[in-house]
């Protein structure tokens, strides 16, 4: 087992990082790198903040009977699971394009990391007793680069959400602390991995050529309306176990968010994206999209919510 002081010390590396140029152009550009140094920061950041943790050593705290009722009833475990399997075998068949050795390596390790996930929650659900359902076969996509495109943007909405989640059982105390201790550096692994995909896709577009890029725009909008009819379809009770990339963070949101109402649950959600991001270079572009999203709608729902109560 590692000792305590090694833990800490991965887990540092692993949320603070800063990108050290290898040129003097660079050097003299921090805003916007040039794009040969911008695909060795976006890698590099996956690549130097590894956590080594190995789930076959992680010592899961042993649960009161209430505690682990309410971890098994959460309607999450199957699509979570089988989400993770698929990460990673979309993110190798895409790995197989890339010819940068050091871009290739990321996406390699990302890969590694999506399975490390997929054994973490395996090995959870074993020790407390979870009862799964029969995984699916995972299939490699025709298309790898949509099969990355679709990971990557899912992985940006529900890693959002997720770290509202996540924190806001910590505050109610849905998972004891010990639990929440040793779940916490899968949860900071996706805000690297969004983080990385984001970045990837501007260098992406930046160096693809020019007749390319409207193509690639209208794959990207292809990618969202993807996404937004699935999760439409979550929200009229489809079952997610038969999704290709159902949005776990849905079912869960119901059972971990007790009286918390939607404007308060944003609020955290956007506060914690923004700390869990806060630790890397500052040059390295941060998912937006959703972010942006929930900042406009966030006033709606905080009118929403004062006239619930003047009304209760």
């Amino acid at each position: 087992m590692p000792t305590p002081q090694a833990i800490e010390a991965a887990d540092r590396a692993a949320r603070y990082w800063r990108y050290e140029p290898t040129s003097a152009q660079a050097a003299r550009q921090p805003a916007v790198p040039p794009p040969n140094e911008q695909v060795v920061m976006l890698s590099r950041m996956l690549l130097d903040t590894f956590n080594p943790y190995r789930p076959a050593v992680i010592d899961w705290p042993e649960l009161d009977e209430a505690a682990r009722t309410r971890l098994i009833n959460l309607p999450i475990w199957d699509i979570a699971v089988q989400t993770e399997g698929r990460a990673r075998l979309r993110i190798l068949s895409y790995a197989r394009q890339v010819n940068l050795p050091v871009l290739r390596e990321a996406f390699e390790l990302m890969a590694f990391e999506e399975g490390r996930h997929k054994e973490v929650l395996s090995r959870l659900v074993e020790a407390y007793g979870i009862q799964l359902k029969p995984e699916p076969d995972y299939i490699e996509p025709k298309n790898p680069e949509w099969g990355f495109m679709v990971t990557g943007y899912s992985e940006c909405i529900d890693s959002f959400f997720a770290f509202g989640l996540f924190e806001l059982a910590r505050r109610s105390g849905f998972f004891p602390p010990e639990l929440v201790e040793t779940f916490e550096p899968v949860i900071q692994e996706e805000g690297r991995h969004i983080l990385f995909f984001v970045n990837w896709i501007a260098w992406h577009k930046r160096t693809m050529p020019l007749w390319r890029r409207p193509w690639f725009a209208l794959k990207t909008a292809a990618v969202w309306a993807y996404l937004i009819r699935e999760r439409i379809g979550l929200a009229r009770d489809v079952s997610a176990g038969e999704k290709e990339n159902a949005n776990f963070t849905v079912d869960g949101a119901s059972a971990v968010g007790g009286d918390v109402d939607p404007a308060e649950l944003m609020a955290i959600c956007l506060t914690e994206d923004a700390r869990r991001l806060a630790g890397y270079d500052p040059r390295l572009r941060k998912p937006r999209t959703v972010p942006t999203l929930v900042r406009l709608v966030l006033p709606v729902l905080r009118w929403q919510a004062r006239r619930g109560r003047k009304g209760g």
